[in-house]
């Protein structure tokens, strides 16, 4: 029975009805993170295209024992995004959207995919902040909630958590170009 298959065997199967279900499932995720990475309406809504398309393309190639569909299907936008900044000669925004109110990203996708060495780094990077930015940022990136919800949830000014976020992202960044410039055994800047 199609009922415990995933989403991807189905539509490597053919069953059609599983295509919407996809769509259904993870547009949401992948708009997300289409967003994120390209912060710009019209690149990011042809990216989540090519990146449902090359879903459809390799579907065949998933396989529930390496990992679940959102880190699949995470990985392929990922991928995709990135070789999209990489076309246009343009480097991912690493802060997020102020104030947008679009629906949360899907914070067990972040645990998916843990065993990437950035994602490693970011966790590292954000253990060793003090404990009111990892919050804000915890909040910002890991649930998905705007800065002006974190601002009322947390009762702090909204200014305060926009220096926060971004304070908190740039020295992110730093760190991921220390560690990467190490990684790479070139000198740190």
């Amino acid at each position: 029975m199609n009922t415990q298959k995933s989403i991807l065997e189905r539509i490597a199967a053919g069953d059609s009805a599983a295509v919407s279900e996809c769509v259904d499932r993870y547009g949401n995720l992948l708009w997300s993170l289409a967003r994120r990475y390209l912060r710009n309406a019209t690149d990011a809504e042809d990216a989540v295209q090519d990146v449902f398309i090359e879903i459809w393309r390799t579907c065949s190639r998933y396989d529930p024992a390496i990992a679940s569909e959102a880190a699949y299907i995470s990985t392929i936008a990922r991928r995709r995004f990135i070789d999209r900044l990489r076309q246009t000669g343009r480097t991912p925004a690493m802060d997020s959207l102020d104030d947008e109110e679009g629906a949360p990203v899907d914070p067990g996708v972040a645990a998916t995919v843990e065993d990437d060495t950035e994602v490693a780094i970011v966790a590292r990077v954000l253990a060793a902040m003090d404990p009111e930015h990892q919050k804000i940022l915890g909040m910002s990136l890991y649930e998905g909630y705007s800065h002006s919800e974190i601002a009322e949830q947390l009762d702090i000014p909204l200014g305060t958590v926009k220096t926060r976020v971004r304070r908190g992202l740039i020295h992110i960044r730093e760190q991921l170009q220390i560690a990467v410039s190490d990684v790479a055994g070139e000198p740190a800047e």
